[in-house]
C-alpha cells in the first residue's frame, strides 16, 4: 500500500518539476509557495509543529504563530520548485541571485589543505550551501538523509551526486565510517546537525533536551579540527544569502558534549533570526 502511495507522490512531484521547467525559477517559486501553503498542512500534523514552535518561542502570540507556520509551508514549496534549477545553480546561470559572505573564508581553507567540519541546518535553500562549497574547489563529502519515498528519493540523490555535491553519504553507522574514511583523506565534511538522529546524545536545544548527532565534536576531537558554520537565508522569494562563518577552534578541554551544546546554541542564533525559514514539521524534540 506504501509503495502505491509513494508512487502516485512520485508521479505529482515529476509533473509538478515539468511545470516549474516550464515556467521559469520566478513564476515556479511563487506558485508552488502558493500550492504549499494550501495543501501543505494536509501532511505533517499541525500540532507537532505548534508544539515544537512553542518549545522555542513560549511567548509567541497566536497570530503570529498562525503567521509563522504559513510562511513555513510557503517556503516549503518554492524549496521544492528550486530543486528544478540546480543546475543552473551550479552552472552559475543565477549567480545575481545569490551573495556569498565570506567566500574569502572557503578560499583560505582550500589553500590550507586541511579538511574542516561545515555545519549547518534546514534552512533555506540548504543545497545550496554544499554546492557552493565543492564549486569553491574544496574536496567535500556530505551526508543526506533518504527519502522515505523510494522512487522520489531515486532523483533526489541522481540530482544531489550531479549538481550539489558528487560525495553523497548517507546518515547511518555505515555512512559515518565512510565519512571517516574521507575526513582521512584530506576531505572536508559536510552536515546538517539540526535532525533527530539515532547515534547521538541528549542536548539542550532552546532549553528542552534533543537527540543531537555528535559526529562533529567527535571529529573534533579526534583530530583536532575547525568547526565552519554556515547560514543561508532567503532574501525577497527567489534571492539568498550565504554567510560561512569564521572558524572555530576549540581547545583540548572541551569534552564532545561541550563542542555538541555549542553547536546546538549556534543553530538556535540561525533559526532566531528567520524563524519562519527553518523546517519545524520535523520531531525534533521526541
Amino acid at each position: 500500500m506504501k509503495s502505491i502511495k509513494y508512487f502516485f507522490q512520485f508521479l505529482i512531484i515529476f509533473f509538478l518539476f515539468l511545470i516549474f521547467k516550464i515556467v521559469g525559477l520566478k513564476i515556479a517559486s511563487n506558485f508552488s509557495s502558493i500550492l504549499f501553503k494550501i495543501f501543505g498542512p494536509l501532511f505533517r500534523p499541525r500540532k507537532l509543529i505548534e508544539q515544537n514552535i512553542l518549545k522555542a518561542f513560549p511567548k509567541i502570540e497566536k497570530k503570529d504563530l498562525n503567521e509563522m507556520i504559513n510562511n513555513m509551508w510557503g517556503n516549503y514549496g518554492r524549496i521544492l520548485s528550486e530543486y528544478v534549477f540546480l543546475k543552473d545553480f551550479r552552472k552559475s546561470k543565477f549567480n545575481n541571485n545569490l551573495e556569498i559572505v565570506g567566500q574569502d573564508i572557503l578560499e583560505d581553507i582550500k589553500k590550507e589543505k586541511k579538511p574542516v567540519v561545515f555545519i549547518s541546518g534546514h534552512f533555506n535553500n540548504f543545497e545550496l550551501m554544499a554546492m557552493q562549497i565543492e564549486k569553491s574547489g574544496i574536496d567535500l563529502a556530505a551526508i543526506y538523509r533518504p527519502l522515505n519515498n523510494k522512487f522520489l528519493n531515486f532523483i533526489m540523490e541522481k540530482i544531489r551526486k550531479k549538481y550539489i555535491c558528487k560525495n553523497q553519504i548517507k546518515k547511518g553507522i555505515a555512512g559515518t565510517k565512510l565519512l571517516l574514511s574521507y575526513f582521512k583523506k584530506n576531505y572536508s565534511i559536510a552536515l546538517m546537525v539540526d535532525q533527530r538522529v539515532s547515534q547521538s546524545i541528549k542536548s539542550n536545544f532552546f532549553n528542552h533536551e534533543a537527540y543531537t548527532t555528535t559526529i562533529p565534536a567527535q571529529f573534533v576531537k579526534k583530530f583536532n579540527c575547525k568547526i565552519i558554520p554556515i547560514y543561508i537565508e532567503r532574501i525577497n522569494k527567489i534571492n539568498f544569502r550565504l554567510t560561512v562563518n569564521n572558524p572555530i577552534k576549540y581547545t583540548n578541554d572541551k569534552s564532545i558534549e561541550d563542542i555538541t551544546l555549542d553547536l546546538n546554541h549556534i543553530i538556535e542564533k540561525m533559526i532566531i533570526k528567520n524563524p519562519d525559514q527553518w523546517i519545524w514539521s520535523h520531531n525534533r524534540w521526541k
